[in-house]
């Protein structure tokens, strides 16, 4: 367990981790190479991941809720996947033509994913929602896309502005010119505003969200919200599009879509599906998927189908993790046990905010778990009612704010995914949950009055 600190004073305990950083500084842009990896002091270093566990460069244990930004629901260095790959490894890296395993690797998406007629392989979540966004244009002969405040698609131009608060403000710079024309982007959870858009503007190819609510559930959907969409597409030749990049196979088996019962006509996935190798793929109904069929010569009918590369697409090395992977998770034990332990882990998270008369409170869904507080007083921000489905107030915690929490966990040996949340695992335990409610406890004491405000 590492010292018990919050802020800056953590780095005389981390001083390789700092190292590290400050030789990163001069050889990686921006010093990092995931925006979610910086941290204030300095990021922290690892060098060796187990369970629910991992360790940093200077020794220090964490229980690890970050999970591989979510890809590991079975945790760190499972031996049905690192056998896997050892003997994958030992048949060749990389073939630059299809093989046997990426045949098999998308018939047991095919088996566990309800839209999953057919099945193309990309390499990153990003990658998987632009294709469908592709996909969606090119079925439907329109331009745009409505998609939700908060909800993340990744980092590409299409879709790269509107997950953060405020939620009309570019995330980047660079963005192409125009970028923005082609989104409409709405308030999740009112389906009459949905249905006025979509009889409106008839250029809408596809509407797309986070099926667990934006940011992997940190803005929760409205009960119904998934069916009605599903019902108000079908009725204005739209199709629906779920990022299952986070909720697919850990949702449930076959995603969120299993889980909700409600069965859009793609679906991005990426994290699980690769069983923490790089690997990430777009699933959906056949005669979407069709258009990516080649007819003839392929350099000649690029105009009359959806054009799609990739060198690394389903990677022989992340085949051989996925099939170990999908293996296990098809059965639902892990999902049913990650899921047990988020919910005592909730449980206890919520009991210390009461306990300490905290305002705020702690939610989540499957196996995740999300932690809202409010600012202490003279932070400038309005008291919100709680709980609350309203998008700026669940993602307007104040930067320093969070930075106390993710800092106060990390000096106490917790590491959360992002903002103030994370995810479980298969491998997390109850003494797991028993450490970190601890922690938090320790931690809430801290910053009780200083930066977290009274019920």
């Amino acid at each position: 367990m590492i010292t018990r600190d919050a802020t800056e004073r953590s780095t005389p305990t981390r001083p390789e981790s700092a190292a590290w950083y400050e030789r990163a500084r001069q050889a990686i842009a921006g010093g990092v190479g995931h925006d979610l990896r910086y941290a204030t002091p300095s990021p922290t270093c690892i060098v060796r991941g187990e369970g629910a566990y991992k360790w940093d460069v200077d020794g220090h244990r964490y229980i690890d809720y970050g999970l591989g930004n979510g890809a590991l629901l079975l945790g760190h260095a499972h031996p049905a996947i690192v056998a896997a790959v050892r003997e994958a490894v030992g048949r060749g890296t990389h073939f630059g033509n299809d093989h046997p395993a990426q045949v098999e690797w998308a018939e047991a998406v095919q088996r566990l994913v309800p839209c999953a007629e057919r099945v193309r392989f990309v390499n990153s979540g990003s990658e998987a929602t632009m294709l469908a966004a592709r996909l969606a244009r090119a079925f439907t002969g329109r331009g745009k896309l409505l998609r939700f405040e908060g909800h993340f698609h990744g980092w590409h131009d299409d879709l790269a502005t509107g997950f953060a608060y405020p939620f009309d403000a570019p995330t980047s710079l660079g963005l192409a010119p125009g970028a923005a024309v082609g989104s409409v982007m709405l308030p999740a959870n009112d389906l009459d505003r949905v249905a006025d858009t979509l009889a409106r503007d008839r250029d809408i190819a596809g509407v797309i969200l986070e099926p667990s609510g934006a940011s992997w559930g940190t803005v929760p959907l409205a009960p119904g919200f998934l069916g009605g969409l599903r019902e108000l597409t079908r009725r204005h030749d739209a199709l629906l599009i779920f990022d299952e990049v986070v909720t697919g196979f850990r949702w449930a088996p076959g995603g969120a879509q299993q889980r909700y019962g409600v069965t859009p006509d793609l679906s991005g996935h990426a994290k699980v599906i690769a069983g923490g190798m790089p690997g990430a793929a777009v699933c959906g109904r056949a005669e979407v998927m069709e258009l990516m069929t080649i007819r003839g010569e392929a350099h000649r009918d690029r105009h009359r189908r959806v054009m799609h590369l990739g060198t690394f697409n389903a990677n022989p090395v992340s085949a051989a993790a996925a099939l170990a992977c999908l293996a296990i998770v098809k059965t639902g034990e892990p999902q049913r046990q990650a899921d047990a332990v988020a919910a005592r882990l909730r449980d206890g998270l919520d009991a210390v905010l009461d306990r300490r008369g905290i305002a705020g409170y702690v939610y989540g869904e499957a196996s995740t778990f999300h932690i809202y507080v409010e600012a202490a007083p003279g932070s400038g921000r309005a008291r919100a009612t709680l709980p609350t489905l309203d998008a700026a107030t669940l993602k307007s915690i104040p930067g320093p704010v969070v930075t106390a929490i993710q800092n106060g966990f990390r000096a106490r040996g917790v590491e959360l995914l992002s903002y103030t949340g994370g995810l479980t695992s298969a491998a997390h335990s109850e003494a797991d949950v028993a450490d970190t409610v601890a922690a938090f406890d320790d931690l809430v004491g801290e910053l009780a009055g200083r930066v977290l405000a009274r019920a």
